[in-house]
């Protein structure tokens, strides 16, 4: 980092070694000994400005303490089936680690459905994610690595997209504004797969409406991106749908134990038995309690729903113009000369 950086971390720490209890206590579990790289993820998302990431971040740390972020690793979703219905219809797992020992994260964001349990439910789940993520797969991959390691890299599937996705708007605009607000910069690269027509016109659209530095960490790959991401990757380490023959194919059907979505993952599974074991530390003499564990939603930035309303009324537009999606989403992009991109739902 320049002395630019290093002069705005200094001032931000100084700043946050003055929060007290509870933020204090909250803020250690957030930065799990990388304080300067935690300070510099909410720094980034204020475009270096210490004043606006002071705020972000004591407001994220509210949110912690508001909502019992802490405490989320020891509420499991029961009964398992319950649980087994939110893998099924929110489609993300992680596959394995890059040459650089970032962990890959797999969506498949076409596929998702949302439709098998409640909107807290999807919400919990998505940050037990991003919580067992930050407290333990990035700190093992880090001590493994011996060098700081607190982003990872996204691989989306953008398989079955169709213009029902509208449904889901509301639902990944509620999961982006949690990342955005709360778990800022913790993407390295987005690399966006089997993208259909209806995912580029989308683009088209949403691409003036981003920031820069989100533009320049996504890439839409070609089919379903296995040559490019082998370059990053072992091929272990490919999400399922990226070790098909051809964009969006259902061949190599030995390939359909590695499916990283499902519960039975051995991703998900370890996730899984922590939030259990965890629980039954934390509450040895109470029964597990069923339920949700309810999340505060916040109210999405004016950027997010400016990007949620220009894709809908894009995809409108689509389904006026065009009748039956089928036929969109049978055609893939042809055009990848411009390779950033973020995905849009």
């Amino acid at each position: 980092m320049g002395t630019y950086s290093n002069d705005a971390i200094n001032q931000l720490k100084a700043l946050i070694d003055q929060v007290e209890e509870p933020l204090k206590r909250t803020y250690q579990t957030v930065h799990q000994g990388y304080q300067a790289e935690t300070l510099a993820r909410f720094l980034k998302a204020r475009e270096w400005n210490v004043t606006k990431a002071h705020k972000m971040l004591v407001d994220s740390l509210n949110w912690r303490v508001q909502n019992e972020i802490d405490n989320i690793l020891t509420k499991p979703i029961v009964p398992t089936d319950l649980y087994r219905a939110v893998r099924d219809s929110h489609l993300i797992g992680m596959s394995g680690y890059s040459r650089e020992g970032l962990p890959v994260f797999a969506h498949g964001v076409g596929l998702s459905t949302y439709d098998k349990a409640s909107v807290n439910y999807y919400v919990q789940s998505h940050i037990q994610i991003n919580e067992y993520r930050d407290r333990v797969v990035l700190p093992t991959a880090s001590k493994k690595y011996g060098r700081p390691i607190t982003t990872g890299v996204k691989v989306l599937d953008m398989t079955g997209l169709k213009l029902s996705a509208l449904n889901q708007i509301k639902m990944l605009t509620i999961i982006s504004t949690i990342d955005d607000l709360n778990y800022p910069e913790k993407t390295h690269t987005y690399y966006i797969v089997n993208a259909p027509y209806v995912f580029s016109a989308c683009w088209k659209v949403v691409k003036p409406l981003l920031q820069e530095r989100t533009r320049r960490k996504i890439q839409v790959l070609s089919g379903n991106g296995r040559d490019e991401l082998l370059k990053i990757m072992d091929f272990a380490s490919l999400p399922h749908f990226c070790k098909r023959e051809g964009s969006g194919s259902s061949r190599h059907s030995e390939y359909a134990n590695d499916r990283c979505f499902s519960l039975d993952h051995p991703f998900h599974q370890q996730l899984y038995n922590y939030i259990k074991q965890k629980s039954s530390e934390s509450e040895t003499s109470q029964p597990i309690k069923q339920g949700s564990f309810h999340i505060n939603m916040p109210e999405p930035a004016v950027e997010g729903t400016e990007i949620a309303k220009t894709i809908e009324s894009q995809m409108h537009k689509f389904e006026k113009g065009n009748g039956i999606s089928g036929s969109l989403d049978r055609l893939k992009i042809n055009d990848n000369s411009d390779h950033r991109t973020r995905h849009c739902p």
